[in-house]
């Protein structure tokens, strides 16, 4: 990774945009948890519909491209400092023609009373960091990406769990309701069993700004 990668710094932790510069420190968390979610590197959201090219590339490259090609967005949070740093979660956030294919999608089109700029569609933390608040940090990582693009309408389908129910860290691919009240969301509707609709709106960064 390049050390002129613009990063921004949330509760401690450097966060920095997917990128060219920074596809092998994704590609690092990828590998070390098998190509993740069984081996979707972060392309499901991606595949509406699902382009022939990715099945002949395979995920890892498909995604790869993406990437060269400005078309897949996430804040990287990387663990300690200097250009070898592991990426230990990521954000995966952009507009929704880039990530079109979202769980519940056709009822989430017929009741919806607004196209976001932005969704933030999928959340991992490396297993050695969980119970941390990793995935807080990379949420407000790419708010503040957002941000710093002009801001905008952001959504977010987070899973809409039962009092007292913990599940495993691993099931949940975009957090919870509660941490994204925490986070500023509103409440919007249900979406599918178990997840709902959540909405913020990010107000565009000056230039000097940096979240801390």
């Amino acid at each position: 990774m390049r050390a002129e990668v613009e990063e921004l710094t949330v509760d401690g932790h450097r966060v920095v945009p997917l990128g060219p510069d920074t596809w092998e420190a994704f590609a690092g968390l990828a590998e070390r948890h098998n190509g993740v979610w069984g081996g979707c590197w972060c392309t499901w959201f991606h595949l509406h519909p699902d382009p022939p090219e990715r099945s002949e590339l395979g995920n890892r490259e498909f995604k790869h491209r993406r990437v060269l090609e400005g078309r897949a967005h996430a804040a990287l949070v990387l663990d300690g400092p200097g250009p070898d740093a592991e990426a230990i979660a990521w954000a995966e956030y952009g507009p929704v023609a880039e990530l079109a294919n979202i769980h519940h999608r056709k009822q989430w089109e017929a009741e919806t009373d607004l196209v976001p700029d932005f969704r933030i569609t999928c959340l991992f933390v490396d297993r050695r960091f969980r119970r941390r608040g990793m995935a807080a940090v990379a949420v407000r990582g790419a708010l503040a990406l957002i941000a710093r693009a002009g801001g905008g309408t952001v959504e977010a389908y987070p899973h809409d769990l039962e009092p007292g129910k913990r599940p495993s860290s691993s099931f949940l691919y975009n957090a919870t309701r509660t941490m994204y009240a925490r986070l500023g969301f509103d409440y919007l509707r249900p979406k599918g069993k178990g997840n709902c609709v959540m909405r913020t709106v990010v107000p565009a960064a000056s230039a000097a700004q940096s979240p801390r």
